[in-house]
């Protein structure tokens, strides 16, 4: 069975579309399946519209997606996991092509990505370099990541020390046990972020991070941009 996981905090503008694509691509591939939501302290409607959906929701209190998204593949049944995040929308073709990897070999991997159309122009250059260069890496994006059960396990699942990158500790990790496959069909995810600050801005606090490294990406403080409520 796959397991979709969906973590959430505050999405009660997106979370609806979002499971509403999942059903529908697994409407279209066939199987078992399951959609858990992992809603993290969320103060709005997104959990009684995640159960209005025919997801099973799971509460949990950590402000922190590496933790909330292991939570949720915890209280998931399945063999298979696909993460997606409760702001971006799935479709068929990129179900078909993750299960396909996995019954390949693969142990894990992602999809390409594209921003919503309100996306200023700017991000929309910034998400091809960003994830041409994961995809030379075999790195997958957090909006979708896939993996079987027993390799994500076997890794200890997403890298809780880590407030963002856990996609890339995560991705790291699962290459050392197996294939890592980054797919071709994509998904396509929210530029809210984007629509809120300036190249400018986002280029000074990708530049901040960079200067960090991956113990940045341990500190709330410097990863601001995934936590401070902007939408």
């Amino acid at each position: 069975m796959i397991s979709f996981v969906v973590p959430a905090y505050n999405e009660e503008l997106t979370i609806l579309a979002t499971l509403t694509s999942i059903h529908g691509a697994m409407r279209a591939v066939g199987g078992e399946y399951e959609i858990v939501v992992a809603d993290d302290a969320s103060t709005d409607t997104t959990a009684a519209l995640a159960s209005q959906a025919d997801a099973r929701v799971v509460y949990v209190e950590n402000r922190q997606i590496s933790k909330t998204r292991n939570a949720g593949a915890r209280a998931a049944k399945g063999d298979r996991l696909v993460f997606v995040d409760a702001d971006t929308l799935v479709n068929a073709d990129v179900i078909r092509a993750a299960i396909a990897a996995l019954d390949r070999g693969a142990v894990g991997g992602g999809a390409a990505a594209r921003f919503d159309d309100e996306a200023p122009r700017y991000a929309r250059w910034m998400i091809v370099w960003v994830l041409t260069q994961m995809r030379w890496f075999r790195m997958a994006a957090g909006c979708f990541f896939f993996a079987r059960r027993d390799a994500f396990e076997a890794v200890g699942g997403f890298d809780e020390r880590h407030f963002a990158g856990e996609e890339i500790m995560l991705s790291w990790a699962l290459r050392k046990h197996g294939r890592m496959e980054i797919l071709r069909e994509h998904v396509v995810t929210s530029s809210r972020k984007f629509r809120t600050r300036s190249f400018a801005e986002t280029s000074w606090i990708t530049l901040k991070l960079f200067l960090k490294g991956m113990g940045g990406a341990r500190s709330r403080q410097h990863t601001s941009f995934w936590y401070d409520g902007k939408r």
